[in-house]
């Protein structure tokens, strides 16, 4: 299947390990030009030498933080620079942050709403006009399945997610007359350098692969997902095939979730 991506300019957030790398891997094999940003230059850096190695593709790496407007700004900047403007955006920076609701602060609530519902909203914001005078685009926003059935002790997490979810309805009505296509893949339990740290806090004793398997005991496909899975989702939903879907919520996460 040709998806169309050869010479389209991608966006990836959050792209030093997990989802955000997968996916700026995948999308540089289809043959995209790739800028990618993490808020750690060396993990980053070394994440944009990996893609270039393993695709052959033209890889762009700037260091931001993407609850820090400036620093955003200048990467967005940066990329429209370099290859004349973007064509696909894919908000992915996040991070885990569930808690009880009595435990979290304003400044608990402010910072997880800076890092996943207002990197989203001001990415976008920098990237529309330029998709509008390409003659539209994609923005893939990574939200969470707890974004569309919370449970306890889910917050600020679901929440935010739950917000980044209702942003992609939104936008996906408003810029559909410029042919930008906005969707989000809500995703459970996936590999990445976060649930590692995590399950090794979980499982102590036992090696990263077999706390692997313990965490997919109670997953419908009795395992987590591997972060290339998500990225494959993410790589169709910004390409040519993809052109009549626009504000979906699509769940990749092994059957968990309840809501569909």
């Amino acid at each position: 299947m040709n998806l169309e991506l050869t010479g389209k300019v991608a966006v990836v957030t959050g792209a030093s390990e997990g989802i955000g790398k997968a996916t700026a891997t995948a999308l540089a094999r289809e043959g995209a030009k790739v800028a990618v940003c993490a808020r750690r230059p060396d993990m980053l850096e070394a994440a944009a030498q990996e893609i270039r190695a393993t695709t052959g593709g033209d890889v762009l790496a700037v260091a931001a933080d993407v609850t820090d407007a400036a620093q955003l700004e200048g990467f967005l900047r940066r990329t429209i620079e370099t290859w004349g403007g973007i064509d696909i955006l894919v908000n992915n920076a996040g991070s885990s942050n569930a808690n009880p609701f009595e435990s979290v602060s304003d400044e608990g609530w402010q910072a997880d709403l800076e890092l996943k519902l207002f990197g989203a909203i001001r990415s976008s914001r920098l990237a529309i006009p330029s998709m509008r005078a390409r003659g539209g685009g994609r923005i893939i926003n990574v939200t969470m399945i707890g974004g569309k059935q919370p449970g306890a002790n889910s917050v600020p997490t679901s929440v935010s997610r739950a917000a980044g979810i209702a942003l992609t309805k939104a936008l996906s009505k408003e810029l559909a007359k410029d042919n930008i296509l906005v969707n989000t893949v809500c995703v459970s339990t996936i590999k990445s350098g976060q649930i590692s740290r995590g399950a090794q806090r979980r499982f102590p004793n036992l090696p990263l692969e077999e706390a692997y398997r313990e965490m997919g005991k109670n997953m419908p496909l009795g395992r987590i997902g591997e972060a290339e899975e998500v990225a494959d989702v993410i790589t169709f939903l910004a390409s040519a095939r993809a052109s009549f879907v626009t504000g979906a919520a699509i769940n990749v996460d092994g059957g968990v979730s309840g809501a569909v």
